[in-house]
């Protein structure tokens, strides 16, 4: 069974966890692409792991574009 989630929250929320991480990553680029991933997989049957996914999908983004 899915649950129903916030997509807004979820960019919010996985955004400021990467900020946190990389406070030295541009605020615009990280919350663009936590958008792209998390509406990509919203489109899912299952999005009960989105925030995980998006997050884990972001950061490998983010690190490919740092090189």
């Amino acid at each position: 069974m899915t649950t129903e989630f916030d997509q807004e929250e979820v960019v919010r929320q996985v955004t400021d966890r990467l900020r946190e991480k990389d406070p030295s990553a541009s605020p615009a680029e990280v919350e663009r692409i936590v958008k792209e991933e998390v509406t990509e997989l919203s489109t899912k049957p299952v999005t009960d792991y989105v925030s995980v996914l998006s997050e884990r999908a972001a950061k490998k983004r983010l690190k490919a574009d740092s090189k």
